[in-house]
């Protein structure tokens, strides 16, 4: 006689729904676009009517970047707003390249500062009004 018996077998794995934790919201869009003035330029190359010299290197074009808050810092926005030489001279060292020296923006003709400064201006104001603000 066989004593074997046979158990149903269980199945111990349990089957729940699954559950989606996944939420959907609407996305926000942070960015905004004013489609009346488009982004201001983030460089500015500027012609010298005269050039510096740098030992046996002629500098004729500068470009400029626009500043960042660290390259602001320790300045008066408003006295660059107002193109007071001692900040924009100041600013110039730090925006350009190649990178001028401040004894060589110091001897600069004032035409050429001036040219400079409009441009460093122009980096603060909206693109539709920096156009009106540059001398060509």
């Amino acid at each position: 006689m066989n004593t074997q018996t046979t158990e149903p077998a269980m199945n111990t794995q349990t089957t729940e729904p699954a559950m989606n934790t996944q939420t959907t919201e609407s996305a926000t869009n942070t960015q905004t676009t004013d489609k009346t003035s488009p982004p201001t330029a983030t460089e500015a190359t500027v012609t010298l009517r005269t050039p510096i010299l740098r030992g046996e290197q002629t500098i004729s074009c500068v470009t400029l970047r626009k500043p960042k808050a660290g390259q602001l810092r320790g300045l008066s926005l408003t006295d660059i707003l107002q193109l007071k030489v001692d900040a924009v001279t100041a600013l110039l060292s730090r925006i350009s390249t190649p990178t001028l020296l401040r004894h060589e923006v110091d001897n600069l003709e004032p035409e050429d500062l001036v040219a400079l400064s409009t441009e460093v201006v122009s980096f603060f104001l909206p693109k539709d009004q920096a156009g009106d603000f540059r001398t060509e």
